[in-house]
């Protein structure tokens, strides 16, 4: 690649992106992304940081975040991973993806940049940008030139080396921390933490759900300014399902918010919310206003994870993916649906803890469908059901298609009158939501 190559389109732009070293294969590095943004005149300190990490939850804090944010009359950046459907989600501006030309104004006008670092790293002996340094670095210029006030920037993976963290975050916030991805972060729930608490500056303000007394000791310990932690600092209480939502009533930093409700299904959703809402507090330095706050909520929206698509039947798609996500799956299938006689349509990737999420997901379904997750990072459906019945869960189906394995479950659900909920990946769940769209576009 070189900058006398013609990248005019969002395609091109995508396919050259592509072509790195994908965000799969990480590399434990700063460096490198460092050059780059120095380069590009350090784009990501022209505004306020929200830094969000965790093993789950981050996608859903940052976009309650960036909407109470945004309720607030401020210009907002998201950037978080993996998109669902179309790669501009990943970068939104005010609540809305970004236009092809962003990304490809920005691609075009540091593309001679980015070639000076891969040579560079080429001479040093090292591995050349990858994907997710790449399209992080060019984020941060889009929300440059946009401009904002304020970025909530979702970490890729980890936090101390990911290659978000030559952001320097006002607020640091920590969904909550469980094992995933320990070939690169480390084998037990502390090591991860310590590498997720790399996001601490010195002068951010600390803000995390309820952790492990060890974790929290962790984050302690890495914090100079203020910290609040869920259970200690701030709280909710009084969740209940109501309707496709739930309600509950936050104790603060600042101010109580009785009984506030969002279209969000989920007890952990709410610690989720809570945790946003403080975040914002503490950006913020004060209490929000209530109809600011209820309104925002109201208007909250997570893809992907326990998202109604359809009400008769009900089908559920939630991208729970390690065995803590698949945790909070089967609480919220037994707290918000009253443990229902459900079918599951399940598919994974291969480098999650396949034995562990087997055995989360013992006993829940009445009805079990196995399929692939589309793409090269997918586990066959045969190898994955062998991992299931080794663990002792019933497999009735296996679908090496997702789309008929979801259509043999929605049909099903149909005619038996029950629930239907496909988990399992980020990336099924993004590819049955893309065939949806497409089917509602009227496309076959």
């Amino acid at each position: 690649m070189s900058s006398s190559d013609n990248f005019d389109t969002i395609d091109q732009v995508l396919a050259a992106l592509y072509a790195r070293q994908p965000e799969s294969k990480i590399e434990a590095r700063l460096d490198p992304t460092k050059r780059l943004v120095d380069l590009m005149g350090s784009p990501q300190a022209n505004y306020k940081i929200i830094h969000i990490t965790g093993t789950n939850g981050k996608t859903s804090i940052a976009r309650i975040t960036e909407r109470l944010l945004r309720e607030h009359g401020l210009r907002t950046g998201r950037l978080t991973s993996p998109h669902l459907v179309k790669f501009n989600e990943r970068i939104a501006l005010d609540g809305e993806p970004v236009e092809d030309q962003r990304i490809i104004d920005a691609f075009q006008e540091n593309l001679p940049l980015i070639d000076l670092v891969d040579q560079e790293l080429e001479l040093a002996g090292e591995a050349a940008l990858t994907f997710f340094e790449v399209f992080t670095a060019l984020a941060f210029h889009v929300f440059s030139d946009a401009p904002i006030d304020v970025l909530v920037l979702e970490v890729g993976i980890g936090g101390l080396w990911d290659a978000t963290n030559v952001a320097d975050a006002d607020v640091a916030v920590f969904g909550s921390i469980a094992l995933d991805h320990q070939k690169t972060l480390g084998e037990t729930v502390e090591e991860i933490a310590e590498t997720k608490a790399g996001i601490i500056k010195p002068g951010s303000i600390v803000v995390s759900n309820s952790q492990l007394a060890s974790v929290e000791a962790i984050l302690r310990r890495h914090a100079e300014n203020d910290v609040f932690i869920g259970g200690g600092e701030f709280k909710f209480s009084d969740a209940e399902p109501d309707g496709f939502g739930t309600r509950f009533t936050v104790q603060a930093i600042f101010s109580e918010y009785p009984s506030v409700w969002m279209p969000i299904i989920g007890q952990h959703q709410a610690q989720n919310a809570t945790t946003a809402i403080v975040a914002v507090e503490a950006f913020l330095g004060r209490s929000i206003a209530d109809e600011v706050l209820r309104a925002a909520l109201a208007d909250a929206i997570t893809p992907g994870r326990l998202q109604v698509v359809s009400k008769e039947p009900l089908v559920v798609l939630d991208g729970a993916h390690n065995p803590a996500g698949l945790e909070s799956l089967r609480e919220a299938m037994n707290w918000h649906f009253a443990a229902p006689k459900a079918i599951g349509v399940v598919g994974m990737v291969g480098d999650k803890d396949l034995v562990s999420s087997a055995q989360e997901l013992a006993g829940v379904f009445e009805h079990l469908i196995i399929t692939s997750v589309p793409g090269g990072r997918g586990i066959p459906a045969s190898e994955l059901e062998a991992v299931f019945t080794d663990q002792g869960v019933l497999v009735d189906e296996i679908d090496e298609d997702f789309w008929s394995a979801y259509s043999s479950a929605v049909k099903l659900g149909a005619e038996t009158n029950r629930p239907v909920f496909v988990s399992g990946s980020l990336y099924l769940v993004g590819a049955l939501l893309e065939r949806l769209q497409d089917k509602d576009d009227g496309e076959e």
